[in-house]
């Protein structure tokens, strides 16, 4: 008991605001230090379809990502034509579906949804966020806290394909980005009424489709203060949670000014750094990975870069951090271990190969990596000193949506079913 209160403590004090979750929770797409990791529980190494300890029917299509808060599972979902927001318990029962607004059908049918952007939870209340613009809170009962309309009040998404970035939780606001070709911006909304506080604008003019984002807010600490890092548009920002307020940005990602580099992959923090992935690596020669100092203010393109690889990056899995290491997931397999303060590749190695493409980004519990090929075959494999495979197991449909583990289960949405393994189950 002291030590899983002491590893809550730890887990919530590195975070930049008090939010009432347990360490076992995966309150967001992340995770609950936002690294795409947890160094704790016992999760499953091999299993089949047969052998899940429980499946849901899902009533829509959807590439997002369940999150876990006090043994309850909350998902994105289309329903119906309409936008909805599900609720399970651990045991796969369904406890309620709440609707919202009419779904924004995707334009990419195969990869997309209506509902790409993941929930995140405080534990008092669920924020959602939908192609459609509308930005949601919920009680955890499932009614309905408030909604807002973001196409009638900012205009709609200008982005050459489906909304992707996820709202963020910082203090008494949910944070949400919109980077596109056009009026792009982060903003706070109050949690309690979804009021707008505050506005920043991030316009910055560069080559074709390099100003549309897809990631999601990374929060930090900057001086002590809760604070939120943004990339896209060829540009890392740092922002103020309280006001949105600039504290400094980092350019030279894209000198070349090459085009179509949309960020997709979000970066990962490892202590004083953070490490961003540019570029794309399903293209010859155009993948980079950044490492940036998080301190200091104004324009720290020359002084807060630490060091800079232009021959390995990723183009949508976004990067997971565990122990000290940061682990990158090709689009074709191929898992590398970096040293984020030197660059360096500690190691290398690939997953078995087949004709699809890894679009989750990796999740790693307790030394275990877990990843989702677009085919719906999932791999575990270690990864601490080496890669080592411990399973490959098909789900039999596609799985676009990243894994989440909490409390020893690991779930993985398929476009059909959510499904729930639990270690010791084969």
């Amino acid at each position: 008991m002291r030590r899983s209160l002491a590893l809550c403590i730890a887990v919530i004090s590195i975070l930049p605001t008090a939010l009432q979750v347990f360490a076992a929770d995966w309150p967001n797409w992340r995770g609950p230090t936002g690294n795409n990791s947890t160094a704790t529980g016992n999760y499953p190494t091999a299993w089949t379809v047969e052998s899940v300890t429980w499946k849901f029917a899902l009533p829509g299509k959807s590439s997002s990502t369940p999150i876990i808060c006090k043994d309850r599972i909350y998902l994105t979902t289309p329903d119906a034509g309409h936008d909805a927001v599900l609720a399970l318990d651990v045991h796969g029962q369904k406890l309620w579906l709440t609707r919202l607004g009419e779904e924004s059908p995707a334009k990419q049918r195969q990869l997309g949804s209506s509902c790409n952007a993941s929930p995140v939870t405080d534990g008092k209340g669920i924020f959602v966020y939908f192609r459609s613009c509308c930005l949601a809170a919920l009680e955890l009962d499932g009614s309905v806290r408030w909604t807002n309309d973001l196409a009638a009040r900012f205009g709609p998404d200008h982005l050459f394909w489906d909304q992707g970035t996820s709202p963020v939780v910082a203090d008494e606001q949910v944070i949400l980005c919109r980077m596109h070709h056009g009026d792009s911006w982060i903003a706070g909304f109050d949690k309690a009424t979804g009021a707008l506080r505050w506005q920043q604008k991030r316009n910055f003019e560069g080559p074709t489709e390099a100003d549309n984002a897809y990631t999601t807010p990374v929060p930090f600490q900057h001086n002590g203060r809760a604070a939120l890092l943004v990339w896209g548009a060829d540009h890392l920002t740092a922002h103020s949670a309280s006001d949105g307020s600039l504290l400094w940005t980092c350019g030279g990602f894209n000198p070349e000014r090459v085009e179509y580099w949309p960020a997709i992959a979000s970066p990962v923090i490892y202590s004083n750094l953070v490490i961003v992935p540019a570029g794309r690596d399903d293209r010859p020669r155009q993948s980079r990975v950044h490492a940036i100092r998080i301190d200091g203010s104004g324009d720290v393109t020359s002084t807060n870069r630490v060091w800079k690889r232009d021959d390995v990056g990723v183009f949508v899995s976004s990067l997971a951090e565990y122990k000290g290491r940061i682990y990158l997931l090709r689009p074709k397999g191929e898992i590398v271990c970096l040293d984020p303060v030197t660059g360096r590749t500690i190691w290398s190695g690939s997953l078995p190969t087949g004709s699809a493409r890894f679009f989750a980004s990796p999740v790693i519990a307790n030394g275990v990596l877990y990843a989702a090929r677009e085919d719906g075959v999932v791999f575990a494999a270690r990864v601490e000193d080496k890669l080592e495979l411990l399973s490959e197991n098909a789900m039999g449909e596609r799985i676009i949506g990243s894994p989440a583990v909490a409390d020893g289960r690991l779930l993985l949405r398929g476009d059909k079913h959510l499904f729930c393994i639990e270690a010791g189950k084969r």
